[in-house]
């Protein structure tokens, strides 16, 4: 019999992210990077992390800030693309909500592509965790990743104007998303809201300010819900007739 206990779970946690710390740590040298080629120093990149914590919302503002959009549009293309954390609260709450308020907090800050992808799929195996092991494994996913997000924003941030373009660390960006994205398309929902905001967002790409993604986000979340709608009407009619 398997014993679990919340430091176990923890270094489950720390264990089970170590892969995307390669992912992690060249995506934080390419914001330390981008940040120091915007103007902002190491301080300033790190305070950015730091603040948001979330890479990409912080790509989307620090694009769009170098582009000079006014204030306002940054503010809500960053909060947009972040809406998809509003989500993955919500999927959390029946599995951390019983946890303590300052827990919860501290879950909400640290609450990251990763973390989640990697949460969700062990909360569903692990059905004899209880809240303390489960809010254990989701601080642990952070073990890493988070310390590697850092320290490869202050490393991009120092050494960023001694780095060639030629080195294309921008292919990083695409490569990271296409690895959190991937886990999550576990139903036929999810794919046709992938595809669907995937579609909408290459015309889309003619809008100014990059409201475009704003609008294909929108289109691939309203195709999902609708999706899952529809194949739930699908499989109560399918049980009825049996």
């Amino acid at each position: 019999m398997t014993i679990s206990t919340a430091k176990s779970a923890f270094w489950k946690g720390v264990r089970d992210s170590a892969p995307f710390v390669l992912v992690t740590g060249p995506f934080g040298l390419l914001f330390g990077v981008l940040a120091a080629e915007a103007g902002l120093n190491v301080v300033e990149a790190l305070s950015f992390s730091l603040a948001v914590f979330a890479g990409s919302a912080q790509f989307t503002a620090l694009q769009l800030m170098q582009e000079h959009t006014p204030t306002l549009i940054v503010l809500i293309s960053a909060l947009a693309v972040n809406l998809r954390v509003a989500m993955y609260s919500a999927s959390l709450t029946p599995y951390l909500g019983d946890a303590p308020l300052w827990q919860r907090a501290f879950a909400a800050y640290l609450t990251v592509d990763q973390a989640y992808a990697l949460s969700m799929i062990e909360f569903e195996r692990r059905s004899d965790w209880g809240t303390p092991e489960r809010m254990a494994y989701f601080f642990g996913t952070n073990g890493l990743v988070a310390p590697a997000w850092m320290a490869a924003t202050i490393t991009g941030a120092l050494v960023g104007a001694s780095i060639p373009d030629s080195l294309g660390l921008d292919f990083v960006l695409p490569i990271a998303f296409l690895a959190m994205i991937g886990p999550m398309l576990r139903t036929p929902a999810h794919v046709i809201a992938c595809f669907t905001a995937c579609a909408v967002s290459l015309p889309a790409t003619l809008m100014p300010y990059n409201l475009g993604l704003i609008v294909a986000g929108i289109a691939g979340m309203m195709a999902g819900a609708q999706a899952e709608v529809w194949f739930e009407r699908k499989n109560t009619a399918a049980e009825a007739k049996q």
